[in-house]
This record gives structure tokens, sequence and C-alpha cells, in this order.
């Protein structure tokens, strides 16, 4: 069984950014064992394989098929002794209620064993975390880019809970400082909007540009809430691939600091712009295919992030990363890609 240096662990990577993540780390370093930590629930076989395809190849990996609440740590990361770690496994759904399981699910007590197998190890460990732990920060009325030290007001148990990640990771820091050790290299990445191929499966969760694309495969007029003003921060798959592997000192900075950062483009798209950028993929005219505008539910809008974008200053300067993909290009090259492989 392959150990160490060819080995990484990537929990959640049977979903879309993780199954990307396997492929890319197949291809950047050939040959390696990438062992994936997957409950099923929302990840399938089938987005590793398609993965895997669209970079030229084959899983080569294992799959652990459990919860990450059901793998004791210390004895897995003994087990393949990873050159690194990537805990991308959770629950996602920003409009689930249960508030218990969401919490105890992305940030119980599982959560500090991850960090204290990895850590005491010195394997380095790199998570997802969201731009949803911002909620509706100040620089919101002013459309400004979110510094890190912004968020901290959620507006859905989902942030919640992954703030609740962060101030673990803060507290773990701050004890390893206390008793005169060094920071444990752990990167913590709050994603903003990703898109791209392989979020197929994530149904009512899928990104703005997929779901505007399959209503006008589908025949239909791309639908917005009123007025198509909402604006967010759109990141293609690719570029959170590039910053979750610089996390982990692959591609970026060789030694990167560790601490929470930004993962986004850097740039603000509004909806509209969004279904703009759709239809030009598609070769529709806005003639063809006027938006279709409709209230949101209030059951909606109490969840609601009306405006996102990353500054990704600290992120360019303490892990090497800087975003290259435009995000309407990328988004009318995905819808392209879409079309391509529909149905």
């Amino acid at each position: 069984m392959p150990t160490g240096d060819q080995t990484y662990i990537v929990t959640g990577g049977c979903g879309f950014v993780g199954a990307n993540l396997v492929a890319a780390l197949q291809e950047r370093r050939p040959g390696c064992h990438v062992v994936v930590l997957d409950s099923m629930r929302t990840g399938t076989f089938a987005n590793l394989v398609d993965a895997c395809d669209r970079r030229g190849g084959s899983f080569e990996g294992q799959v652990i098929g459990q919860n990450i609440r059901d793998v004791y740590w210390p004895e897995l990361i003994d087990t393949f002794t990873p050159a690194a770690a990537f805990h991308l496994g959770a629950i996602t759904d920003t409009t689930v209620e249960n508030e218990a399981e969401m919490i105890e699910e992305n940030a119980g007590e599982t959560w500090s064993e991850i960090m204290d197998a990895c850590a005491d190890r010195e394997i380095p460990l790199v998570y997802a975390s969201s731009a949803a732990t911002y909620g509706t920060p100040p620089q919101t009325e002013a459309r400004e880019p979110f510094p890190e030290n912004a968020a901290g007001k959620p507006n859905n148990v989902y942030g919640f809970s992954k703030w609740l990640m962060e101030r673990a990771h803060a507290r773990y820091e701050q004890r390893c400082e206390a008793a005169g050790n060094r920071k444990p290299w752990i990167v913590g990445l709050r994603y903003f909007n990703v898109f791209g191929p392989g979020e197929q499966a994530k149904g009512k969760m899928a990104s703005m540009a997929m779901q505007l694309t399959d209503q006008i495969l589908g025949g239909g007029r791309p639908r917005l809430f009123e007025f198509g003003e909402q604006a967010r921060d759109q990141v293609y798959i690719d570029d959170i691939v590039g910053v979750t592997l610089a996390g982990a000192g692959i591609g970026g900075r060789p030694d990167p600091e560790p601490g929470v950062y930004n993962a986004g483009s850097g740039r603000v798209t509004s909806f509209e712009e969004v279904a703009g950028a759709v239809r030009r993929g598609l070769g529709v005219s806005d003639s063809e295919r006027p938006t279709e505008f409709i209230p949101m539910p209030p059951a909606i809008r109490r969840f609601y992030q009306d405006f996102t974008c990353a500054d990704m200053s600290k992120a360019e300067r303490g892990l090497g990363f800087k975003p290259s993909c435009d995000p309407a290009e990328s988004v009318s090259s995905y819808a392209r890609w879409l079309a391509d492989n529909h149905g």
C-alpha cells in the first residue's frame, strides 16, 4: 500500500470540488495514491470517473465509503501517512434547517480529531470553509470585496457551522503557540460561488450558471429573482482546485502561511450578467431568451446573501495563489460544455 509523499487523503472526494481535486492530484503527482473518504450522501462514484476522464485518465486510488464521524482519525493517518489531507466532506445545503445535524457533522468533535491527528504528525491539512461565514458584512452595502476579518455573522446554519470550524481552528493555533510550538500547517479556504464541470449531482444547490443553462437548454427562459441585480463572486472550479492545492504547498508557495483565506475570483458578477454570459455561450440572443424575473420567497430571503466578493490579496501573499479564470468567459465556456454534454 503506497504511503508517504505519494499519498493524499481527500474527504468528500466523490463530491463536486473533491472529485476535481482528486483528478488534479493524479495529474500533478503522477503515480500518487489518493484515498477518498465519502459517505456518498450527496457524492457519487460518477463524479470521480468523470473528473479523471476530463483530465485524460482514470481514478487509480481507493474509496472508503464511510462518514467522517465513523473513522478513527489517528489510525487512518497512521495507516497512510499522507503527504497532505484535504477535508472537504460536509453537509453543504445552505437551506438545511436541522441545526444540530449540520453543526455536529461539520464542526463537531470529529473536526478536532482531524486537526489533532494531522498536526500531531505534521501532516498538512487543508479544509473547506465558506463565504457563507460572512453573512451580510458592512462591505455589502458599498459593494466592496470582503476581507477575511469581515466574517462572523452568517445568515444560515451552514455558514454558522463553517464559522465554528474556523473558530476551533483558531483556538487550536492559540493553544499551540501558548505551548511554545509553531502554528500547525492548517489552511482554511472560504469557497465562494463555485461552478464548473462535475456539479451535475448537486441538484438544487447547483450553481446559477448551471441552472440558467439547463433552463435555456430545456426550451425555457432564464429565471431570476427580481431584478437580477443580486451579485456574487462566481469562481470557476479550476481556480478552486488551484487554491486548494496551494494550501498544501502544491503550485503556489512551497511554505504557505497557515490560516484562513478567501477562495474566489476576486470579481463580482450580477446574476443578470451570468444569464448574459450563458446566452452568449449557447449562441442565444437576449430577445430569443429574455430573462424572466420572479419574486423571492420569504423562506429563501432569510437565508440569502445578496452580494459576495472575495478580497484575494491575502491568498496571494500567504499562499502564492492568484485566480486566473475570468468569471464571465468561464460561464460562457461552461454553458457550451453543458450543451455538448446535455442529456
